[in-house]
């Protein structure tokens, strides 16, 4: 399919469609603003970026001669255009004609443009050989304004027939874009199938946590530890009322002025009635895990979020254990 063009008011017909040649040639769909005595001009960043170059400055300088390429703002004033809305060109945009074009794909060294250069030896070589090159005209000539189908009038445009090698490139370029249009969907088939089943995933774990936090229940039962050994020094002086009614007033608090998700609130559940009978507890990811059902690394998550929120903090490591207390 042929892209849309910003086009002038010029009334010039080409032999060959110009967006079809400028494809084959470069291999991609390139901007183009058209002036009303028939040349074309096409931005510098599209054609190198098209054609694989990383080097503007030097490209240009390497291969571009001045008269081949001109700021669009100099274009608009010359042929008093305005700047075509909707494609996204600038009047500090560089432009490059046709001709500065083809030199910048003859230096260009991308596998698509191949096809383009062997139909220009092809052109070069008849010329040399033969003393001309001509396009054979089209099947279908443009017909009378007044009789559809006839016979195209005296002093009418022909209409000639496309080379069969840049046929050929535009039909190898449209079925690799077509891939490429049908490799993306499936990806994108993929992605939502798999954020589907993430989002299940999810629901299920918090339907077990759900599970899991009411057979705990807000009870004062410790976290499992290591053997009783040497304790860390309490870090808080003031006294704190124990029981299930302080754990559950802890948690009600961390809740009030935090966000928690249901990691978090599994974690907090179980640490909470320790903090508050004792001051401190003693615990390790692994132990938390085995009681929560979570993995290790979501149990350091949840800690470090309650560190972080000022819930709780470690004040020591007892037998490779960190030691937790209320912030």
């Amino acid at each position: 399919m042929k892209e849309q063009q910003p086009h002038s008011r010029a009334s010039h017909r080409d032999a060959i469609d110009i967006s079809d040649f400028v494809y084959a040639a470069t291999g991609t769909r390139i901007r183009r603003l058209s002036t009303p005595d028939g040349e074309h001009w096409f931005p510098v960043t599209d054609v190198l970026k098209g054609l694989g170059y990383t080097n503007p400055a030097k490209t240009l300088s390497d291969h571009v001669p001045a008269e081949a390429q001109a700021k669009l703002s100099c274009l608009t004033k010359t042929y008093t255009l305005d700047v075509p809305a909707g494609h996204g060109l600038k009047k500090s945009m560089w432009m490059v004609n046709l001709a500065g074009l083809l030199m910048l794909v003859g230096g260009a060294t991308k596998p698509s443009t191949r096809p383009f250069k062997a139909w220009i030896v092809n052109v070069v070589t008849s010329v040399q050989r033969e003393g001309s090159y001509r396009l054979p005209t089209a099947e279908v000539q443009p017909a009378l304004p007044d009789a559809p189908g006839t016979a195209a009038a005296p002093g009418t445009p022909v209409a000639y027939a496309m080379p069969p090698q840049i046929a050929d490139a535009i039909v190898r370029l449209e079925e690799r874009a077509l891939r490429s249009d049908e490799a993306l969907a499936a990806l994108q088939r993929e992605a939502n199938a798999s954020r589907r089943e993430m989002a299940d995933a999810l629901r299920s774990v918090a339907d077990v946590l759900d599970g899991i936090r009411d057979r705990l229940g807000p009870g004062p039962a410790a976290v499992p530890g290591p053997p009783p050994g040497p304790r860390v020094p309490r870090q808080r002086a003031a006294p704190r009322s124990r029981g299930r009614g302080a754990a559950e007033e802890l948690l009600a608090g961390w809740r009030a002025r935090l966000t928690i998700t249901d990691d978090v609130w599994a974690v907090a559940v179980l640490l909470a009635p320790a903090l508050v009978a004792d001051g401190q507890v003693v615990c390790s990811a692994g132990d938390i895990a085995a009681r929560t059902g979570l993995t290790a690394a979501r149990v350091h998550d949840s800690l470090r979020f309650l560190v972080k929120r000022h819930c709780v903090r470690q004040i020591g490591v007892l037998r490779e254990h960190p030691v937790y207390a209320l912030y």
